[in-house]
């Protein structure tokens, strides 16, 4: 199915618009971690860790290799990354601006 551009942009930052997803993202930023691991790294239960999993999956976000009787998952597309920096630095420059605007309004 082809989707417009717009739509599957909208798509992927709707997979990782949850918190949970955003630290599983974060959590493999540096290395493949099983789902052992990254429950620990998140701290949710194993069947919740299970369904964000397949969001960020679907969406070809993550990928997953098995080794023995372990699976790992791996950051497929790494540039998910400079979105969520991008989306840092709005909040830093949001967080400013309000403090400006809060210090010269007192008196």
């Amino acid at each position: 199915m082809n989707m417009d551009p717009a739509k599957a942009k909208a798509e992927i930052l709707k997979a990782v618009g949850n918190p949970v997803r955003i630290t599983i993202v974060e959590a493999l930023r540096h290395q493949d971690l099983c789902v052992r691991d990254l429950n620990r790294e998140v701290g949710v239960r194993q069947p919740t860790l299970s369904r964000h999993l397949t969001v960020l999956k679907k969406c070809g976000i993550l990928t997953e290799r098995r080794a023995g009787l372990r699976v790992y998952h791996h950051l497929e597309t790494p540039g998910i990354l400079q979105a969520l920096n991008c989306a840092a630095d709005v909040v830093k420059s949001h967080t400013r601006l309000r403090e400006r605007l809060t210090r010269d309004l007192r008196p």
